[in-house]
């Protein structure tokens, strides 16, 4: 299938002239659209939030997708290349008529997953460090990271075996037997009984 993408950041902006430049192109290159995509939307807004990316999850291999030019797309580089990044993983084919890109299967688009594939990289390390960073920031600030001293979880490894638990006391069956049948090590039962006040 071929797909027509039309965006535009306000309702004062017309669509007519993105479908104009769009049927010009199909005409010129024998090509029909079979679904338009238009919408109302700031290109800084998530893809996953516009109707954009609800189509993105549908297409299919060898579909086109064929928009005005790549800031369509989105308002920056890092939107825009991770939208490509999808469509190349789905080997779906992007086509914009002002900047002449042409995304398939060919070797400068190969090129390109790899940069994609590169800067998704640099970006998950950029957050990996800034996280890094800012936690070292806080403990020097003296705030306490993770869970406060003493606090314990609610749900024990023995959690939801109260009942046989129970039965096996009242057979008179020793805390060392009680562990093997459960498989645990047998301070794991005394401790599991003492918080539940269990003797």
């Amino acid at each position: 299938m071929v797909y027509g993408y039309i965006r535009v950041s306000t309702d004062k902006q017309t669509v007519e002239n993105q479908r104009y430049e769009i049927n010009c192109f199909c005409r010129n290159n024998n090509m029909i659209i079979d679904r338009w995509i238009e919408e109302t939307i700031s290109g800084n807004t998530d893809v996953d939030k516009r109707k954009l990316g609800i189509v993105l999850k549908s297409m299919k291999k060898d579909d086109i997708l064929i928009c005005a030019e790549l800031s369509r797309l989105g308002r920056n580089l890092l939107m825009i290349m991770a939208i490509l990044n999808q469509c190349m993983k789905k080997e779906v084919q992007v086509w914009t008529i002002k900047d002449n890109y042409r995304l398939g299967s060919d070797i400068s688009s190969k090129v390109l997953a790899f940069a994609f594939g590169l800067s998704a990289e640099i970006e998950r390390n950029l957050i990996s460090q800034r996280t890094k960073e800012a936690l070292a920031r806080k403990k020097a600030e003296g705030v306490i990271l993770g869970r406060p001293k003493g606090s314990k979880s609610k749900v024990k490894k023995l959690t939801g075996h109260e009942t046989e638990i129970q039965e096996l006391l009242n057979k008179r069956i020793s805390k060392s037997a009680i562990a093997r049948i459960l498989g645990v090590h047998r301070l794991t039962v005394t401790d599991y009984l003492k918080t539940m006040q269990i003797e």
